[in-house]
């Protein structure tokens, strides 16, 4: 087996290792939530509640930058971060987090 061109996909063992990354729950303020599970056939689940009145489950693919989804028709990205990126004092000083975007991010304990 050759090696893979660097421009490509990571190899399926390492795509493994970084989907674990993201597997589980994420809590965001306010009762905001995310939910990462594996999809069958390839690729995650995220089930989310991103603001008091919005929930849904998309499907998802995980990436070199971080979790890609659409929702309500926008492309979008949860990037891993800090807390402090997040813009969201209650998550400020936490270390293992997602950023969607400023005012919207999830992080573990």
């Amino acid at each position: 087996r050759s090696p893979a061109p660097s421009a490509v996909a990571p190899e399926p063992a390492a795509t493994a290792k970084l989907e674990a990354d993201y597997l589980g729950r994420w809590t965001g303020v306010e009762g905001m939530f995310l939910n990462v599970t594996k999809r069958a056939g390839g690729g995650v689940t995220l089930e989310m509640q991103w603001d008091l009145d919005h929930k849904g489950t998309f499907p998802g693919s995980v990436t070199a930058e971080g979790l890609r989804f659409t929702r309500d028709g926008k492309d979008e990205i949860a990037v891993p971060s800090d807390g402090d990126a997040t813009g969201l004092k209650w998550l400020a000083g936490k270390k293992d987090c997602l950023t969607v975007k400023q005012g919207e991010g999830y992080c573990r304990g």
